[in-house]
């Protein structure tokens, strides 16, 4: 087995459409809005990929994407093959029980269990009234990172993201209620992400994320075919807002802050 460093997309995308809902992420960081923040670090045996790492710089905080369908151990050793090259904070998605690998360098946060969700049944977004829902841009910048300051400040919000114009929002005259955005999303490679879905904590409880969300996913499937997203584990009222709209889980990971010792 050899680590390498890989540079052709056409490579790293065969690898990754074995299981397109849970490489979501890494397929739309294929795209060139994305690609120029990435690293790809591959475990190779016989020129063929038998893990694959992705390492994103695109956020305030550098992000680790070790995520497997199978066995933790070829992941193990290319983890360990690399611990020399990544930066002394980060934040890491890990499959089972990965972490360890780094714990000897690195002092470990965890963020907790979270499941990745795949749209499987779009005939749930059917009748679902989202005349209400309003297109954001970057021209509401800044009432954006209000309602996430006020109602989600562990937020992954990029301002840049609403380049994409998949970010959609809920109103009471002025004032921004609910939001739906993206992570990740990609015409080319097909894919999208949803993200900093959010609603301001006084108007919770009467459904305006679930139609700012079907909004947005309704508006997706126009363009790509694979629609996901990842959800903390403990979240039980985002996670039956997500299944009633015909999402379902595919994949359990662990979230993690790390800084070296």
């Amino acid at each position: 087995m050899k680590t390498v460093c890989l540079h052709t997309k056409d490579e790293i995308e065969a690898f990754l459409r074995r299981h397109p809902f849970l490489h979501l992420y890494a397929l739309g960081d294929l795209d060139d809005f994305f690609w120029h923040h990435t690293t790809w670090y591959a475990l190779k045996e016989h020129q063929q990929i038998k893990q694959l790492v992705l390492f994103y710089t695109g956020t305030s905080v550098p992000v680790l994407l070790g995520i497997t369908e199978e066995s933790t151990k070829l992941m193990h050793e290319l983890l360990y093959s690399i611990i020399h090259l990544l930066p002394k904070r980060l934040y890491a998605h890990l499959s089972g029980n990965l972490a360890g690998v780094l714990a000897s360098d690195y002092q470990i946060q965890s963020h907790g269990l979270h499941h990745k969700m795949a749209l499987t049944d779009s005939s749930r977004l059917d009748g679902i009234d989202t005349s209400g829902v309003v297109q954001l841009s970057a021209s509401n910048v800044s009432e954006l990172e209000k309602l996430y300051y006020e109602s989600y400040p562990g937020n992954w919000f990029e301002p840049r993201m609403l380049e994409t114009g998949y970010y959609y929002g809920i109103r009471q005259g002025a004032a921004l209620l609910s939001v739906a955005g993206v992570h990740v999303y990609s015409q080319q490679y097909g894919v999208a992400a949803l993200g900093n879905i959010t609603t301001h904590p006084l108007f919770r409880g009467k459904g305006l994320g679930r139609i700012v969300c079907a909004k947005l996913c309704q508006t997706l499937l126009q363009t790509v075919d694979y629609i996901g997203l990842n959800v903390k584990a403990d979240n039980k009222s985002a996670i039956a807002c997500y299944t009633k709209l015909g999402f379902e889980r595919i994949a359990t990971y662990e979230e993690y802050s790390l800084e070296l010792k």
